[in-house]
């Protein structure tokens, strides 16, 4: 014999479905808040010179053209893990004169050619875009966005 799915049965299917997923959900958000908050950032590396060199990297627009752990304009390279590339992750002087280097050595004036703005920076804003660059390649991606360090 065939059981009838009466409407009472079929609500108490809905809510209880409803609410299980609900709680799994919930659940999973705070397992990734905290995973995030406690295990993948470097908090206490996060200065007033990391946060300022965010404020240069937002300021100037950086975003519109390089990516940085993935998210951004795939016009220019990705920066999440430039100082690793560069070798100069463990000494933030060295970093510094290296993306101050890079940066105002760039041509510009070039027909055709995809360039990057001189944006005349100070260099206390190069030291603390380096210092957010530095901060940045500390922070565990679990390897996104795939990018060679070598």
């Amino acid at each position: 014999m065939r059981e009838v799915l009466t409407k009472n049965m079929a609500r108490n299917i809905f809510y209880g479905g409803s609410l299980f997923f609900i709680v799994i959900f919930v659940g999973l958000s705070i397992q990734s808040h905290y995973y995030i908050v406690n295990k993948s950032t470097d908090s206490a590396g996060l200065t007033a010179s990391v946060a300022a060199g965010k404020h240069v990297w937002e300021k100037n627009s950086c975003i519109n053209c390089h990516t940085i752990l993935g998210e951004g304009a795939y016009f220019a390279p990705e920066l999440g893990n430039v100082m690793k590339r560069w070798k100069v992750q463990d000494d933030p002087a060295a970093a510094t004169e290296m993306l101050k280097g890079w940066m105002t050595s760039m041509p510009t004036g070039i027909e055709g050619r995809r360039q990057m703005p001189h944006f005349n920076l100070t260099d206390e804003e190069f030291k603390n875009l380096a210092d957010f660059l530095l901060w940045t390649g500390k922070i565990n991606t679990q390897n996104w966005p795939p990018n060679d360090a070598g």
